[in-house]
This record gives structure tokens, C-alpha cells and sequence, in this order.
């Protein structure tokens, strides 16, 4: 390659190594270690010396007693079981229902304008902030125990986990439809109906999917705290030390979680 008089150009400069990558690397391995050493370099010595004799003299029993079911207590934990089942079947109807609409408005193809944009994004941010188990919570001081508390905080968590990952997906459409369907002079809600949703539907359903498997595992660790379900029966007989009792409820919700998750995955495999 030629210069303008007559010889050969100059090779561009190398462009300058960032400092960005090293910089952050570095501050994550202090950051990392400083952590490590506080939890378990002060005290870890005298923390094991208090905790493995009460391990040593009480585990043995607790996993003898887990590793024998108490199948005679099976019958009791059908209605909580299907309580539990319920609760994530309504909040994830109600939840996912309601995430698409709040989806469209956080994408910056479909929001109607970038005031609507910003605070819709700025809700879902403060939505999926706070944790199911502390809507739960709320939820339960508000209403009292029972399965309508664990139902609120879960559609709350649906909401916020589905709009998030509807928007990125409309975000990422093809605008060829979206640009024909403006052209032939339909409305917003038109364009949103004809030429976005059948793009995005099978992913919503996908999500949705997902979330109900989610809801399965999150209404029993809601139902500690009161939010019905089976995870109160799970609470219950732990804090009796009916570890025969735990053991049938854990064996039976990873039975029902994996034949959820199962279905679940065959049909997210067929849709997307």
C-alpha cells in the first residue's frame, strides 16, 4: 500500500491496552479473599470446635431417622401438596397474565413512548429487587396465614422474572414485520398484535413454563412463613424433630418437582 507521495504508509498505531479488565480483575480477587478470610479465617477454629461435637453426637440419629421414612404419614400431606400445586397454578395464570401487557411496555420497541419506557422499567427493577420470601412475608401481616398471602407474593415474583425476560425478547425481534404492518397503516396495538406477538408467543410460553416450576419450589419455602401450602407441614414437623415425617415430604417433593420440570422441559423443547 501506497502514501499519498509515493511511499509506503504507515503502519496505524496500536491502540492502547485497557486498564479496565486488569483494574477489575484485581479488585475482584481482593474483594473475594477479604470475604473468605471474614467468615471463615476469625474464629473458624473455635466455630468447629463448638459445632462438630453437637454434629458428631446429634447427626448420626437425624440421618438414621431421615434415611427411614414414616410412610404412614403420606396421607397427611396430599392436601398440602395440592394446596401448594393450586397456589402455583393461580399465581402463575394471574402473574404471567399479567407480565406480557407490563412486557410490551418495558421494550423499547412496543412502549408507547420512552416516559412510559423508563418508569415501566424502573417498577419491574423495583420488583424483582425485593424477594418473593419477603412479600411473604408482607403479605402474611396483611391478610393473615392461610394460601392467599403465598398466591400475592408469588404473582408479584411472576411478574417481575416473566415481564423482565418477555422485554428482552421483544427487544429482539425481527422489525421487517413490525415496519410492513406500519406501512399498511395499522395501529399500535395492531402492530403489536400482528407482527410482534407471534414472533415472541412461543418464548412467553417457554417463560411461563419455567415460572410454574419456580413456583412449585418457591410456595414451599413460602409456606414457612405462614403462605400455606405444603412448606408449612415441611416447618411443622422440623421443628418437632419429626425427621421420618421431613423425610417423606422431601422425598415427595422432588418427585413431584421432577415430574413437573420434566413435562415442563418436553414442552418448552416443542414450543421454542
Amino acid at each position: 500500500m501506497t502514501g499519498h507521495a509515493g511511499g509506503v504508509a504507515a503502519r496505524p498505531p496500536k491502540p492502547g491496552r485497557s486498564l479496565v479488565l486488569p483494574v477489575g480483575t484485581f479488585l475482584f480477587l481482593v474483594l473475594t479473599w477479604a470475604s473468605i478470610s471474614e467468615e471463615f479465617g476469625i474464629g473458624l477454629v473455635s466455630r468447629l470446635s463448638t459445632s462438630v461435637p453437637i454434629f458428631l453426637a446429634r447427626g448420626p440419629e437425624t440421618l438414621a431417622a431421615l434415611l427411614r421414612p414414616n410412610w404412614g404419614f403420606l396421607p397427611q400431606t396430599v392436601e398440602p401438596m395440592l394446596e401448594t400445586f393450586r397456589m402455583a397454578v393461580i399465581a402463575s395464570v394471574i402473574g404471567c397474565g399479567v407480565a406480557l401487557p407490563v412486557a410490551f411496555l418495558a421494550s423499547r420497541v412496543t412502549a408507547p413512548n420512552l416516559a412510559i419506557f423508563l418508569a415501566d422499567r424502573g417498577i419491574l427493577s423495583v420488583v424483582r429487587a425485593i424477594p418473593d420470601f419477603l412479600y411473604a412475608l408482607v403479605f402474611v401481616f396483611a391478610v393473615g396465614i392461610g394460601p392467599l398471602p403465598g398466591i400475592a407474593a408469588l404473582i408479584l415474583f411472576n411478574i417481575g422474572v416473566v415481564a423482565k425476560l418477555q422485554s428482552e425478547t421483544v427487544d429482539g425481534v425481527d422489525v421487517g414485520p413490525i415496519e410492513a404492518a406500519r406501512a399498511s397503516g395499522a395501529g399500535r396495538l395492531q402492530t403489536i398484535r400482528w407482527a410482534v406477538l407471534p414472533q415472541v408467543l412461543p418464548h412467553y410460553v417457554a417463560y411461563s413454563l419455567y415460572t410454574f416450576e419456580l413456583n412449585i419450589r418457591a410456595s414451599t419455602v413460602l409456606g414457612i412463613v405462614g403462605a400455606g401450602g405444603i412448606g408449612r407441614l415441611l416447618f411443622r414437623e422440623y421443628k418437632f424433630f419429626n425427621w421420618s415425617n421431613v423425610s417423606v415430604i422431601v422425598v415427595e417433593l422432588f418427585l413431584f418437582v421432577f415430574v413437573i420440570e420434566l413435562v415442563s422441559i418436553i414442552l418448552r423443547r416443542r414450543l421454542v
